[in-house]
């Protein structure tokens, strides 16, 4: 979750998301709004008979709300620079409750404009195991546009 300015970011900083639990709505509207009808994530029978035994969201979809999860402060938000390293560590189902764990990792002044913030981010759901890894970088206002 990122609520404080640039300068006010230190390498090392963790912080942790709501949760928030996986319906099968999720899947379903994700499905319908990105085309992706694969079987796995829609077809139970199919999806029965995978190495899972039973549906399993998108990976792309647990990235989308996993953003959600982050809710960023918008005036701290210059631009969203990137994603380095994103990894599909495990199963999302049906009913999994997630959250999101963060650390900043490097912090890059960019002058006027604010500083480039990498976060270490991992998705797991409430039993513990990570389903999703990645690197997110953003460009976060300063509080004080004229330090440097």
């Amino acid at each position: 979750m990122l609520t404080k300015p640039f300068e006010a970011l230190h390498l090392g900083d963790h912080t942790t998301t709501r949760a928030r639990t996986i319906t099968e709505t999720d899947i379903v509207l994700f499905a319908s709004l990105s085309g992706d009808w694969y079987p796995l994530h829609t077809d139970s029978d199919y999806a029965a008979h995978s190495i899972f035994g039973q549906r399993v969201a998108h990976g792309l979809l647990i990235l989308a709300i996993t953003s959600g999860l982050l809710i960023m402060e918008p005036r701290l938000v210059v631009a969203f620079y990137g994603m380095d390293r994103v990894r599909f560590t495990g199963p999302t189902f049906i009913g999994d409750t997630i959250h999101v764990e963060t650390e900043v990792v490097v912090r890059e002044d960019r002058a006027e404009r604010g500083g480039l913030v990498t976060f270490q981010i991992e998705t797991k759901k409430s039993t513990g195991d990570t389903v999703l890894a990645a690197l997110l970088k953003i460009l976060v206002a300063k509080a004080d546009p004229t330090s440097s």
